[in-house]
């Protein structure tokens, strides 16, 4: 039964009993196989297709950027297709892309079949990630935004240990053929039943698409000239190039050094005090200065590579992997929570789609060109020093330009009321 057709249902986003926290129990699930699968797991398909086939990291690492790519594309335009199909069968069609290309990518022999593996993976990803899970929630909640956006860490915690453990029971095909059914048995009747008609009707604002904002476009255009918007979309495209490049190649970088296992073991430690680090900032973030703390957490994660870079003990690489986790959780919830402080909530959903696709374009450059610089000088030590400098500098970025507002025209319902 939808959500709307119950006459009783609680509409304050605060209490415990608002129906919308079991759509955050739905992208909490939606988010650990999107992210495992898309995000933590091209860590592991790195280093096991290199294992496997002996391919060049660079060869790898650029299919994954062709996957970042086609994602980006594809985000961009998440909000409109919300709209027109409704966030279940968005989810769906995304977690059916997500077990089919899991599938692909195990059965690749062909570097030309890695991307057409990583191309159906893509549009999973726009599916099951940060793209849509923000509309998703933005459809439930306004002031409980920041505390909504828990659970997508979850994939690295538990998915990239147990991909680990279960490559090594069934091997790579088969450990990705069985948790892609795993996913399906598992999503699918919990999305079939829980994601239902959003409460636009029952008093609560639906910020990602009410249909009295000006046309989406427009607010795109708009946006891309506007200073603080900028600021926002470039400092976070300049980390997350560094993050996402330096967590795809992870596995590869730690495992000649402590171990595939000891490795796995990293990563989720990292994935977990991304979890961690989420949930701490999310009871005060919404108090906080948001570009302040975004700059903050860019400099520990510089600190955090250059530790990385220096060490070849396996405690003091482990704990500095749990540095760099702290703050991984919370700058992929920063963005939407600076554009919904610091503008108009009428644009919010063209808005974090369109930041999340420039993020996207960005950051898939990060693993190919990681790989090409490691290929090139024969160690990490070089990329992992440029991600340094492109944290540092997103770091003053983003605390020196002011929030300016983004002129969000009235609708023909708004113009008729005034």
């Amino acid at each position: 039964m939808d959500a709307s057709s119950h006459p009783s249902i609680v509409t304050d986003e605060t209490s415990i009993r608002y129906d919308g926290w079991r759509i955050v129990a739905v992208c909490f699930l939606v988010g650990t196989f999107g992210w495992g699968f898309g995000f933590y797991g091209q860590s592991i398909y790195v280093a096991e297709l290199h294992r496997l086939h002996g391919w060049p990291t660079s060869l790898i690492s650029s299919a994954t950027t062709f996957f970042y790519l086609l994602g980006a594309l594809l985000v961009v335009f998440i909000s409109e297709t919300i709209r027109v199909f409704g966030p279940r069968y968005c989810l769906l069609a995304g977690l059916f892309s997500l077990a089919v290309a899991a599938v692909l990518i195990g059965q690749v022999t062909e570097p030309w079949q890695l991307y057409v593996a990583d191309g159906v993976l893509a549009f999973g990803w726009a599916g099951t990630s940060l793209g849509i899970i923000t509309n998703t929630l933005g459809l439930w909640f306004d002031k409980r935004r920041g505390l909504a956006l828990n659970g997508a860490s979850f994939g690295g915690i538990a998915g990239v240990p147990l991909l680990v453990a279960a490559i090594g029971a069934f091997g790579f095909a088969g450990a990705l053929l069985t948790v892609a059914a795993a996913m399906l048995v598992l999503m699918v009747p919990v999305v079939l039943i829980f994601v239902g008609q959003p409460p636009g009707r029952r008093g609560i604002v639906s910020t990602s698409v009410k249909p009295d904002a000006q046309p989406a476009t427009q607010i795109r255009a708009e946006a891309l000239r506007n200073v603080a918007f900028l600021s926002i979309s470039i400092a976070f495209a300049l980390v997350l190039f560094a993050q996402v490049g330096f967590i795809v190649h992870l596995v590869a970088f730690l495992d000649p050094v402590i171990g595939r296992e000891q490795a796995a073991v990293a990563v989720s430690l990292l994935t977990a005090m991304a979890l961690i680090g989420r949930v701490l900032f999310s009871a005060v973030i919404d108090r906080l200065n948001q570009r302040l703390a975004s700059a903050i957490s860019f400099a520990s994660q510089a600190a955090a590579l250059a530790i990385v870079i220096n060490s070849r003990s396996a405690i003091v690489l482990t704990a500095a992997c749990a540095l760099f986790g702290f703050s991984v959780g919370n700058l992929i919830t920063l963005p939407s929570l600076i554009v919904q402080r610091e503008f108009d909530p009428r644009s919010f959903g063209v808005l974090i789609s369109l930041i999340t696709a420039i993020n996207q374009v960005t950051y898939a450059f990060g693993p190919g060109v990681i790989g090409l610089l490691r290929d090139m000088s024969g160690s990490y030590a070089l990329p992992f020093y440029g991600c340094i400098g492109l944290e540092l500098a997103a770091a003053i970025l983003i605390v020196t330009v002011k929030a300016t507002p983004l002129v969000v025209a009235a609708g023909p319902r708004d113009r008729a009321a005034s």
